[in-house]
């Protein structure tokens, strides 16, 4: 039996539609776990990976050497695509676990976190090399992504319309951006593309639609309910 503490990340909301989304990494993780496994918390961070400051991250941590238990990510770069992050995280006595590789060797987690450094310098290097193509060939840079923006900000307007009465009474219920998604999930409230509300996704949305909290404020904490079960 081994413990762990699992840790989920996506860059944006719209990656939970891809093959890095949320709903891919659980089905990992799920496949990884056995039966006498015990997972002792989850934490789910909306943020890029490039930031070694995420607090969902560093929260996870600190449970893992609280707890003695075992780091469980399912794919590396879901955690860091940065060598000096994941050889300091190893060096620190964190037992790191990735679904996608579980049975390699620390020497080994180090190639791939080299692997995935250099992945993302080559993915950076092609998106330069294509803005300055596009820059020569006269293009605007930035028009179309602020007219998608400015779309994208109206379309999540009009669906809070649909949800506003039961976003305001979870955030008026809650106190708190994380207890308010787990009360609109609990009382099965969907996002715009039918899934799960994040404490960030609680945010987002009163941001953009300018929501006028209560009188009492609401606690900015995101972390996410430990795992049930």
């Amino acid at each position: 039996m081994a413990e762990y503490v699992v840790y989920y990340r996506v860059s944006t909301e719209r990656q939970g539609r891809s093959g890095l989304g949320l709903e891919a990494q659980r089905a990992m993780v799920e496949q990884f776990l056995q039966p006498a496994d015990n997972v002792i918390a989850e934490f789910t961070e909306i943020q890029s990976g490039k930031r070694d400051d995420r607090a969902e991250l560093w929260n996870a941590i600190n449970l893992v050497k609280k707890t003695r238990s075992k780091l469980l990510i399912p794919k590396l770069d879901r955690f860091s695509r940065k060598v000096s992050f994941i050889s300091g995280i190893i060096d620190q006595g964190i037992e790191l676990t990735v679904c996608e590789h579980p049975n390699v060797s620390t020497f080994f987690l180090h190639l791939l976190a080299c692997f995935a450094e250099e992945e993302r310098r080559q993915i950076s290097e092609r998106t330069r090399a294509a803005l300055r193509a596009a820059k020569k060939r006269g293009t605007v840079l930035g028009r179309n992504a602020q007219a998608l923006a400015a779309q994208r900000r109206l379309e999540k307007q009009d669906f809070f319309e649909t949800v506003r009465t039961e976003f305001e009474r979870a955030i008026a219920d809650a106190g708190s951006f994380s207890g308010a998604a787990r009360l609109l999930n609990d009382r099965g409230v969907k996002t715009a593309k039918g899934g799960r509300w994040y404490p960030q996704t609680v945010r987002n949305y009163v941001s953009c639609c300018d929501l006028k909290l209560p009188d009492h404020g609401v606690a900015a904490t995101s972390q996410q309910p430990p795992h049930q079960g």
